[in-house]
């Protein structure tokens, strides 16, 4: 399969983690993704995720702000606190669209913000931008 230019074998897949606690936004997600020929995993809040980043490593997150028990600030946090985990791209979902909000996310690491209701074409173009500088690194 060739994406950005690179040629992948199936292992090298990019594996995306979508965290949100709404079914509709992480099966829509999902959808988009795969369709996107990207490897999907889910979770429905932080605790979840945190088994599922460090089971599965995944090379970019999307984490919604919004959740029960643990929110998307402190997910997020937890995650680029792991220095094994730093560097993976973590993408705030909201359906906020406020200056402050972004802010906070990228004060506990995020890499970028992105407003729900989002696009198959917005979300795939956030995977392809990350894994693009991913590949430079």
């Amino acid at each position: 399969m060739t994406t950005l230019g690179l040629t992948e074998t199936p292992s090298a897949v990019t594996k995306v983690l979508v965290i949100d606690d709404s079914n509709t936004i992480r099966r829509s997600a999902e959808i988009f993704l795969r369709q996107g020929g990207y490897e999907v995993l889910l979770a429905e809040d932080g605790f979840d995720a945190l088994a599922k980043v460090n089971d599965h490593e995944p090379h970019i997150i999307f984490c919604d702000i919004l959740m029960p028990r643990l929110d998307g600030y402190q997910t997020c946090a937890i995650i680029k606190r792991n220095p094994r985990f730093a560097d993976v791209p973590v993408i705030m979902l909201s359906s906020k669209d406020g200056v402050f909000d972004k802010a906070r996310g990228r004060m506990v690491g995020s890499d970028d913000y992105l407003t729900k209701p989002f696009t198959k074409d917005q979300l795939l173009q956030a995977v392809a931008q990350f894994r693009a500088l991913a590949t430079q690194r």
